[in-house]
């Protein structure tokens, strides 16, 4: 029973240390644009999110439930053998974000969480503990219609945007009012990042919990306990890590106008309210980059860099396994070792985060090893500084026109 116990313990422990480097991932995602635009100075923005991230994972447990009661059907598994499964799921899911927060490359740690899940529990359990059909509803299909719906809602907005604004075409940056609303609308993504991300820890938590009985399966909602311990957590590593990803996006969305920004951020917002609402654990950087993307195709004389674009998907392909891969490895350790499998897999743990962690402070933060999806996404979609004339432009220029070689004759 103390064994029980103490790995309950690591794996909450292990859980909460997720929660922290999934808000230092993901901090970006709300404040990527009004702090490229100027609405919104880095520091306020970083302190704003942390405390909308708090409060987001007050309103929602929707998401929670789906991890603690739906994807893995704990009810198959044993009890001895599940919280060490879980243990390592969470070692592939923090080794992931670690790597591609100190390479810089593309990653969700959404997709990092259920990857490693599903990866430790195929090797220490098998198929039939994974509900397929939980995680293609609910995981796969998400995650391929959420930032497709994001870009499409963000494309429309832009385009009315700028069609609602056209009396200030000759401005070059024009629309400036838009500024104002990029505050209350990059506080919504931010709150809604609360309500998708945060829940994802708790329900892991709350999945180790009734795998021993500390609580009836009847009831998957999360304890207040660990949603208050979740939501402070995301919310310091939204506030305490953000800033290796925030310096980059300063550069990384330059183009990024206010009118483009307040697009973007609503159709963030919208998108992951609604999908916490249903319960769709899907990944706020990808919904985010979608409407990056989208919002900047509504720019008249855009054009998409596909290479850019393909380099994003690559990232979202390839994290689901790769972070299944690390937790099937340290799950393997388990089954091999037995109960020392988790003091091995603790140990190789630490030393890989903290070996990453101080390989991170001999670097310069730059764009090269540091660069967030969201960033990448204002790169995906060239617009020229000086997009040709609208329709409403040419006409007055023809009518110009007209009058001039009336004077002449």
């Amino acid at each position: 029973m103390e064994s029980a116990a103490l790995v309950i313990v690591l794996v909450i422990a292990l859980a909460l240390f997720f929660d922290f480097t999934n808000g230092f991932h993901d901090t970006a995602n709300a404040m990527a644009t009004p702090i490229a635009t100027g609405a919104l100075k880095p520091k306020v923005a970083v302190l704003l999110a942390a405390c909308l991230n708090l409060v987001g994972a007050f309103l929602s447990t929707e998401v929670a439930k789906t991890i603690s009661g739906g994807m893995i059907r704990e009810d198959q598994i044993s009890a001895d053998i599940f919280p060490s499964i879980i243990f390592a799921g969470l070692i592939g899911a923090i080794t992931w974000n670690m790597l591609t927060w100190l390479l810089g490359l593309p990653s969700s740690s959404s997709h990092a969480l259920f990857g490693g899940l599903i990866g430790a529990t195929l090797v220490g359990v098998g198929a039939m503990a994974i509900d397929a059909g939980v995680v293609l509803s609910k995981v796969i299909l998400p995650a391929l219609i959420a930032p497709l719906t994001a870009g499409i809602i963000a494309f429309t907005v832009t385009k009315i945007a700028y069609g609602v604004t056209r009396r200030y075409d000759m401005k070059a940056d024009g629309r400036d009012g838009f500024r104002w609303g990029q505050i209350f609308t990059s506080s919504l993504v931010a709150l809604a990042h609360g309500t998708n991300d945060a829940q994802k820890t708790m329900g892991v938590i709350t999945l180790a919990l009734i795998t021993v009985g500390w609580q009836s399966s009847s009831n998957p909602d999360p304890q207040l306990w660990v949603i208050f311990a979740c939501a402070i957590t995301i919310a310091l590593g939204t506030y305490m890590g953000g800033w290796r990803i925030i310096r980059t996006l300063g550069k990384g969305l330059t183009d990024v106008k206010p009118a483009q920004g307040f697009s973007a951020e609503t159709s963030t917002a919208a998108t992951i309210l609604a999908s916490s609402a249903l319960g769709f654990a899907l990944s706020t950087t990808q919904v985010a980059s979608g409407s990056v993307i989208g919002s900047g195709l509504g720019r008249r004389g855009s054009t998409v860099r596909w290479n850019t674009v393909g380099r994003i998907m690559i990232g979202w392909v390839l994290t689901l396994p790769a972070a299944g891969a690390v937790g099937a490895a340290a799950a393997l350790i388990v089954v091999w070792l037995g109960g020392w499998g988790v003091a091995v897999d603790a140990v190789i743990a630490v030393a890989v985060i903290l070996g990453l962690f101080l390989r991170s402070r001999r670097d310069e933060v730059t764009s090269a090893n540091a660069m967030s999806e969201v960033a990448d996404s204002g790169a995906a979609v060239k617009v020229p500084r000086k997009p040709g004339p609208t329709r409403r432009q040419r006409r007055v220029e023809r009518q110009a026109a007209g009058r001039g070689g009336e004077g002449d004759a």
